[in-house]
């Protein structure tokens, strides 16, 4: 019998992939999406687990991206970012935690994102959510190390999603992205999750996938354009470095 795993999200996107790609390497699949069950509430998770079976991994990919400074974001848009990216990802470890710990080993692999640690505009909710399943996975990982259970979070930049497309409409932006980044696909992160399953020494930790973005980001912000964007003022130009 192939090792189950369950992947959440798994309807479109970036689940979508990965469900694809973990059936071809011939794991047992079991998908949820929002049609299986509410993942922010425990009745929802019980419902769209009850069929699944001994979980030997779990790919948490279920999230939403919304953005709105600060002071523009309500309370109601706060909690369902937070709810629906990570509420729903400590409920599911925590559905599927007593069965891997029966079992003495288990993955919990959560994509999160780059924005964890590096910062754009308008995005308060979106990077709290994403820092929260850092920190969250670090803390499974040091709590179930000793029943043999391995927590990683997948944190990727632009990835060519219908959702990320939305958002590259301007073909500036889209040039000044591929100018100096490899976009990813949904593809590329199915290939770490595949990674992950089998790499028994990682754990704890976050796998970004940029595609040079880190790199590039510094760069960028020197440049008139980019400052533009991000409502940044003109560098001044000051005495040469000796």
């Amino acid at each position: 019998m192939p090792d189950l795993v369950v992947v959440t999200g798994a309807a479109g996107g970036i689940g979508s992939a990965v469900a694809a790609r973990l059936a071809a390497d011939g794991y047992q699949v079991h998908g949820v999406d929002r049609a299986d069950g509410d993942l922010t509430t425990e009745e929802g998770v019980q419902a769209a687990l009850a069929d699944a079976g001994l979980v030997k991994a779990l790919v948490h990919c279920a999230g939403i991206t919304a953005g709105a400074p600060a002071h523009e974001t309500t309370l109601e848009a706060w909690h369902h970012v937070m709810d629906t990216n990570v509420t729903s990802a400590f409920l599911c470890a925590r559905a599927v935690l007593p069965a891997m710990m029966a079992a003495g080993h288990g993955v919990i692999i959560t994509i999160g994102s780059i924005h964890a640690t590096r910062h754009f505009p308008a995005l308060p909710a979106y990077s709290a959510s994403k820092a929260a399943l850092a920190a969250l996975t670090r803390q499974l990982a040091v709590d179930y190390a000793r029943h043999g259970i391995r927590a990683v979070t997948i944190a990727p930049a632009w990835v060519r999603t219908p959702d990320t497309e939305t958002r590259l409409t301007d073909p500036d932006d889209l040039a000044r992205l591929t100018e100096t980044q490899h976009l990813g696909t949904p593809d590329d992160i199915a290939a770490a999750v595949a990674y992950v399953l089998t790499a028994p020494y990682l754990t704890g930790t976050e796998l970004v996938l940029d595609g040079g973005a880190g790199a590039a980001q510094t760069a960028a912000l020197l440049r008139p354009g980019p400052r533009g964007k991000l409502g940044l003022p003109p560098l001044q130009e000051g005495p040469p470095c000796l």
